[in-house]
């Protein structure tokens, strides 16, 4: 079975898979509707690239406060396609083109690793299946389809091509690989960081047990120092020195060779007992973890520890992507968690029904699942990842209920244990059967009363996009629908929900909830020209529970200022006031 091909499986799986998704997402495509503010930032930023912006700033300058640590890796792809196809379809074309290519190569890569990873550990029929397997799970799909641009999609292909390569021939190459790998995760996001943690501390345990293990750890441990040396010299420069705490830089840098440098000193102890190996790891971690403390003690709370009060209670607090999974919706919480639940299960059946080098294998996707499984516990957007990581247990495990149920004499009984098993594979869609897609329930009470009142009311970023009809100037609007504004518009916004503009980000939540004269005082001092909200959205309404007597609340109630004087937009739900004083 070794000689048969997996490709024409991979293949046809990816076209299925992508043909439901262009039917699912064609109205968006067309639309432009971004599933998110980071995917509409993420165009704007690639658009300003190519039109000349330099490859070491990747502020946003249509934005107030538009800083912004991310990474131009994730670019690259997007101006790639934008580039080759914009002389023969046009800018509007060709952007839609890499919005519907990008995501779907990134489908097709996790396809591929997870159909190579599990044939690795359980043979072809396995991996047949786990093509049928990974589409099922939604918290994947939601991040590789179409319009879906940002750099979730790529930190997954890069954890998986990680632990495809750590199941592989322990040398010094598939270290190396998956050092290069896990470094180029981390500088796309440093929200990356515990899953290579986690994956160089399994390889680290392998040598533990395994000491002929070396050169793979080794590999590993500097492949990832060295890739992320070198990528940051690449994509950022060498005068990107400034500590900070959201992205690669010199003070991480330092931690990550320090923990390469004692991982090897401690592999120096191979024929030492196996309780002093495994010491002589936890002192090159703690040597790492030592050196972050002094150099950067900041960073050990991550880069939301700097956020104040108010903007942590208003903002952060409610971006569910950052949340556990236990302050998540029914549904959403369910389709997180219930797939890597039935991979460590079929994991777990696996290993015990495998010898030699098949069973390290399984012991260490078991343990690669594991820790991504806790993970998105504590922070549900590695949920995807844990996703990813359960495909090879969950298809192992649906072979196995298969091959039961296709036993089984009578034809309804097999029919109702194949479907059985089927759903067993399929958690997350169970669960938006059973509870409907999760949708704040603040949203709902807005959307609700306005349809009592017989007004409009906004169901997306999208709706606010008519203010492009008025004379450019600077807009002052919630934080999540400024990026889809400067992306869609040609004006400017004050801010973004981007940690980094902190102080702006405070401004603009404390105008909405302020009194009148404070907001207006507030809006004077970054000189807007437009106060814009689209109501019914979450945001707004967050303002207005917090301060039922706010400025954005006594807007909504149809107050009049004598600084603000109302735009009218007909056919859109979008509220304008032009700033008059």
């Amino acid at each position: 079975m070794n000689g048969v091909r997996l490709w024409p499986a991979v293949l046809t799986g990816w076209a299925l898979a992508a043909a439901v998704l262009l039917i699912a997402t064609g109205v968006s495509i067309y639309a432009l509707g971004f599933p998110d503010p980071d995917d509409a930032l993420r165009l704007l930023e690639v658009r300003d690239w190519l039109g000349g912006q330099s490859w070491w700033d990747v502020g946003q300058h249509r934005l107030f406060a538009g800083d912004l640590h991310w990474s131009r890796l994730v670019d690259l792809p997007l101006a790639a396609v934008i580039a080759v196809t914009q002389p023969l379809l046009g800018q509007a074309v060709a952007e839609r083109a890499a919005l519907v290519i990008v995501p779907l190569l990134t489908l097709l890569a996790v396809l591929a690793l997870v159909a190579g990873l599990t044939r690795r550990l359980a043979g072809i029929q396995c991996a047949r299946l786990a093509v049928l397997v990974a589409p099922l799970s939604v918290p994947l799909l939601y991040q590789l389809r179409p319009m879906r641009i940002d750099h979730h999609g790529w930190q997954i292909v890069l954890a998986l091509a990680a632990l495809y390569l750590l199941t592989g021939k322990p040398a010094l190459r598939t270290g190396a690989l998956a050092g290069i790998c896990l470094a180029a995760l981390v500088t796309i996001s440093l929200e990356g960081l515990p899953v290579a943690a986690a994956l160089c501390g399994i390889a680290a345990l392998a040598w533990a047990l395994d000491p002929a293990r070396r050169s793979q750890l080794l590999g590993m441990v500097w492949g990832l120092a060295g890739g992320a040396l070198l990528l940051h010299v690449a994509t950022r420069g060498i005068g990107y020195a400034a500590p900070l705490c959201d992205a690669v830089t010199a003070d991480w840098l330092l931690v990550l060779l320090t923990a390469a440098a004692g991982t090897t000193l401690a592999t120096l102890l191979g024929t030492a007992p196996l309780l002093v190996r495994v010491a002589s790891l936890g002192l090159a971690g703690a040597a790492a973890a030592g050196v972050l403390l002094g150099i950067a003690p900041e960073c050990v709370g991550g880069p939301f520890a700097q956020l104040d009060p108010l903007t942590r209670a208003i903002w952060y607090e409610n971006v569910s992507e950052g949340l556990p999974v236990w302050q998540q919706f029914p549904s959403w919480a369910a389709m997180t968690v219930g797939l890597p639940l039935v991979g460590l299960a079929g994991s777990v059946l696996a290993f015990r029904r495998s010898e030699g080098e098949t069973r390290a294998q399984w012991a260490i996707v078991i343990a690669a699942l594991a820790a991504a499984f806790l993970l998105s516990l504590l922070v549900m957007r590695a949920g995807a990842t844990a996703n990813a990581f359960a495909v090879p247990g969950a298809a192992w495990a649906l072979f196995a209920m298969l091959t039961r149920a296709r036993a089984i004499p009578s034809p309804l009984e097999r029919t109702l244990a194949t479907a059985g098993a089927l759903l067993a594979v399929s958690p997350g869609l169970v669960a938006v059967a059973l509870l409907g897609m999760p949708k704040a329930q603040a949203m709902r009470a807005a959307q609700q009363r306005y349809e009592t009142a017989g007004r409009p009311t906004c169901t997306d970023f999208s709706d606010a996009r008519t203010v492009g009809t008025l004379p450019r100037g600077m807009i002052f609007a919630p934080l999540d629908i400024s990026p889809d504004l400067v992306a869609t518009t040609h004006h400017r916004a004050v801010a973004s929900g981007h940690h980094r503009n902190m102080a702006a980000m405070h401004d603009v939540i404390a105008a909405f909830i302020a009194g009148p004269e404070q907001a207006h005082a507030i809006v004077r001092r970054y000189g807007a020209a437009y106060v814009a909200v689209c109501p019914g959205l979450n945001e707004p309404e967050l303002y207005r529970a917090r301060s039922p007597d706010g400025f954005w609340a006594r807007l909504e109630r149809g107050e009049r200022f004598a600084w603000l004087e109302p735009v009218p937009m007909p056919g859109s739900p979008v509220r304008v006031w032009k700033v008059i004083g």
